[in-house]
C-alpha cells in the first residue's frame, strides 16, 4: 500500500527512484510520480497507472539532480488519477510532498489554508501537507516540516524537498513504516527496505514521531519537535536474489514453491526431537510466566486471520488454553476484557498492519502482555512488541500471501508444542508433533510435484463465476484461506463456510454450475463430509475434493480429486492449503489477471 523512494548522493537520481519504484510495485497501487531536484527547480512527473507509464513520460522530460523522491499511490482521497498522483507542490511549487497514510483533518486544514490564499488543485488528502509546509517555511525546511506535522492528525509516512534546499531530504513517520539506508556517499529514504537493497543493506527503522534529514554527506534523526535522536544502525538479512522472480512466471508462483524451503527456516532451530518439544527464544517470558497464562487472545487481519482461527485450533486441542479470534479492525474499537493472566498474540506479516499494529497497542495499554508473529524484522510489531516469533519466510513479494500463511501455521505449531508440554502435553505426543512438523516440507514437496495436474482442473472452472469451499475442524480455515486467495487474484465470488453450515443457506445456491471445493480428509469428520458431497450430487454441483493419499472412494462422489499425504490432524492445513493456492493461481492466469498486483489490493495495509 503506497510507496516511497527517496536518494540523495552524487549520482544521477532519476533511474534509482524508477527502480526503487520497481521494486514497491508488490505492495500496490495506482498512480505513480518523481520530483526531483534540478537546476531549474522542482520537477515532477506524474501518471495514473502502470509505472511504465511513468517511465515513458519521464524519459521524454529528461530530468535529472542528485536528489529526489518518487511515490506509488493507492488512492484513498480522491479518484486514481494523474492529478492526485503525488508528489504534491505548494503554491509557490518548491515544495514537494509524497506521503503514506491518511491525514485525519485535512478537511479542517484545507478550509483554513485556503482561507488564508493558498490554491489546492487535486481531491487528496496529501495535499494540504504541501501547503501547510509552505505555510510554515522561513528557510529551514526540516523545522517547517515539523511545524506542520504538529497540526495533523493520522498517519503518515512522508519525504520531502524543497528546491531551496537541493541536497536535502526530509522524512518522518506516524503510524506508517519508514528507513533510511546508508550507504557510501549516499543516502536513502524508503517505506520498504525492498526499494533500497541494490544500494545498500544497512538501515535505520524510524519509530512514530521521528524526522530524518538526508544529505549526500550525512543524515540526522530527531523528534518531530526537533530533538536529537540516537538511533542503531541495523543490517538487513534479505538480499536483491530473493526478491527476484528466479525464473518463474510469476512473485506468487515462486512464493508458492518456496514453502518447502521456508517451512523449514520456520522451524529451524525451534525444535526438540529428543524431548518431544521446542523452543523460543524471543518470547521475554520465563516458564513460571508462560505457565500462568489462561487465556490467549489472537488478532490479525486477513490471511493471518485464518492463520489464528488455527492456531486457536492447535492452541486449545494441544496446549488446553482458551483460545479467542478477533478481527484487529473490532478489537481495536471494543473494550475488551484483558485480566491478568490473558496474552494477547499478534499476527501480520509486515509487522505494520494497520488495525493489528493498533490493536496491539490497545492490549498494551491495558495492562497485556502481547507478543507478535510476524516476517518483517524491524517492522513496528517486532520493535513494539514484548516478544515474539518471526517467521523467517523471507520476503514476500506476491499480494497475496502465501509462504508467510504456512509458515505463520509452523510458528503456531511450534508454539503449541512449547506451552503444551509446560502443561498437559506427554513427551510421546510431543514426540509424534514435532516428528510430523519436521516431515512437512517434504510432504508440502508432494504436492507441488502434482501442480500441472491442477492446473488441468482449472481449465475446467476458470470460467465459472462462484465458488463455494467447505471444510470442518482444522480445515474450516482452509475453505475460508481458499475462497480467499480466488477472490483476491481471479476476482471470482468464492465464500467459505463449515461443511455442515451448507444447509444452512449456501446450499440454495447449488446447482450444475456451482462449482464446490471439499476438504476431506481422513479424519472424524470424514463420514459427515461425504454425506455433504452427496447432498452436492443431487443437486447436480461439481465437486472438486481434497483428500488424503489412498482414498479411493472419494472418487465415486467428487468429479475431481488432489491427494494431500497423510499427517496429524493438527498439522493438515499446512499441506491442504496448498493445492488451494495452486488452484487461484492456476485460475487466474487462464482468466488473464495480474496475479501479483491484483486491483484494488495492497500488500501492507498501513491505513485503516
Amino acid at each position: 500500500m503506497c510507496g516511497i523512494i527517496g536518494y540523495v548522493g552524487k549520482k544521477d537520481c532519476v533511474p534509482i527512484l524508477l527502480e526503487g519504484l520497481r521494486r514497491l510495485e508488490y505492495r500496490g497501487y495506482d498512480s505513480s510520480g518523481v520530483a526531483v531536484l534540478s537546476s531549474d527547480g522542482v520537477i515532477v512527473e506524474k501518471t495514473a497507472g502502470k509505472i511504465g507509464l511513468l517511465e515513458k513520460k519521464v524519459k521524454q522530460a529528461s530530468p535529472s539532480g542528485t536528489a529526489g523522491v518518487a511515490h506509488t499511490r493507492w488512492a484513498t482521497h480522491g479518484e486514481p488519477t494523474t492529478e492526485n498522483a503525488h508528489p504534491h507542490l505548494d503554491c509557490s511549487r518548491k515544495i514537494a510532498v509524497v506521503h503514506n497514510g491518511i491525514i485525519e483533518n485535512f478537511g479542517v486544514l484545507k478550509e483554513k489554508l485556503q482561507s488564508e490564499g493558498h490554491v489546492f488543485t487535486t481531491e487528496t488528502d496529501t495535499e494540504v501537507l504541501a501547503h501547510l509546509i509552505e505555510e510554515y517555511y522561513d528557510g529551514n525546511l526540516e523545522r517547517a516540516v515539523g511545524n506542520a506535522l504538529s497540526m495533523v492528525e493520522g498517519t503518515y509516512g512522508i519525504a520531502v524537498v524543497c528546491s531551496d534546499s537541493p541536497g536535502k531530504i526530509v522524512g518522518a513517520r506516524n503510524g506508517s513504516p519508514l528507513v533510511v539506508g546508508i550507504g557510501k556517499g549516499e543516502y536513502l529514504l524508503a517505506s520498504d527496505v525492498a526499494a533500497m537493497l541494490r544500494h545498500t543493506n544497512q538501515v535505520v527503522y524510524l519509530d512514530d514521531g521521528e524526522m530524518a534529514v538526508l544529505e549526500a554527506d550525512g543524515f540526522s534523526t530527531t523528534t518531530i519537535s526537533q530533538q536529537r535522536v540516537s538511533k542503531k544502525v541495523e543490517e538487513v538479512s534479505w538480499n536483491l536474489e530473493m526478491i527476484q522472480k528466479a525464473g518463474f512466471k510469476h512473485f506468487m508462483l515462486k512464493e508458492i514453491f518456496e514453502q518447502p524451503q521456508s517451512l523449514r527456516n520456520a522451524m529451524r532451530g525451534r525444535l526438540l526431537p529428543e524431548e518431544g518439544s521446542s523452543r523460543l527464544g524471543g518470547l521475554n517470558m520465563s516458564d513460571s510466566e508462560l505457565r500462568k497464562i489462561d487465556r490467549i487472545i489472537i488478532t490479525a487481519c486477513g490471511t493471518s486471520w485464518h492463520a489464528a482461527l488455527i492456531g486457536e485450533y492447535m492452541l486449545e486441542e494441544h496446549a488446553r488454553i482458551p483460545v479467542e479470534v478477533e478481527y484487529a479492525s473490532e478489537f481495536r474499537y471494543r473494550n475488551p476484557i484483558l485480566r491478568e493472566g490473558t496474552v494477547v498474540i499478534v499476527i501480520s506479516q509486515s509487522g505494520e498492519t494497520a488495525d493489528t499494529l493498533a490493536a496491539m497497542r490497545e492490549a498494551k495499554k491495558k495492562g497485556a502482555r502481547a507478543l507478535g508473529i510476524c516476517n518483517v524484522v524491524g517492522s513496528t510489531i517486532a520493535r513494539e512488541s514484548d516478544g515474539g516469533v518471526y517467521i523467517h519466510a523471507g520476503p514476500e513479494i506476491g499480494v497475496a500471501s502465501t509462504k508467510a500463511f504456512t509458515s505463520q501455521l509452523a510458528a503456531l505449531g511450534v508454539l503449541t508444542v512449547y506451552l503444551g508440554r509446560m502443561r498437559t502435553m506427554s513427551i510421546d505426543e510431543g514426540k509424534l508433533i514435532v516428528s510430523e512438523l519436521k516431515s512437512i516440507p517434504e510432504k508440502v514437496e508432494k504436492i507441488l510435484s502434482e501442480s500441472s495436474k491442477i492446473e488441468e482442473i482449472a481449465k475446467e472452472y476458470y470460467s465459472h463465476s462462484n465458488f463455494i469451499y467447505l471444510g470442518r475442524g482444522w480445515n474450516f480455515p482452509v475453505a475460508l484461506e481458499g475462497a480467499l486467495k480466488l477472490k483476491e487474484i481471479s476476482y471470482i465470488h468464492a465464500e467459505g463456510y463449515p461443511a455442515a453450515e451448507m444447509k444452512h443457506g449456501p446450499i440454495a445456491l447449488i446447482d450444475e454450475n456451482m462449482p464446490v471445493v471439499f476438504i476431506c480428509i481422513r479424519d472424524s469428520a470424514y463420514d459427515k463430509i461425504m454425506s455433504n458431497m452427496e447432498e452436492v450430487r443431487a443437486r447436480r454441483g461439481k465437486i472438486i475434493a481434497v483428500a488424503t493419499e489412498g482414498d479411493k472412494e472419494i472418487r465415486k462422489r467428487a468429479d475431481h480429486v488432489i491427494y494431500v499425504p497423510e499427517t496429524l490432524g493438527v498439522l493438515t492445513p499446512l499441506l491442504t492449503v496448498i493445492p488451494f493456492q495452486l488452484l487461484a493461481y492456476h485460475i487466474a492466469v487462464l482468466r488473464g489477471c495480474d496475479v501479483d498486483q491484483p486491483r484494488n489490493l495492497a500488500k501492507s495495509v498501513t491505513v485503516e
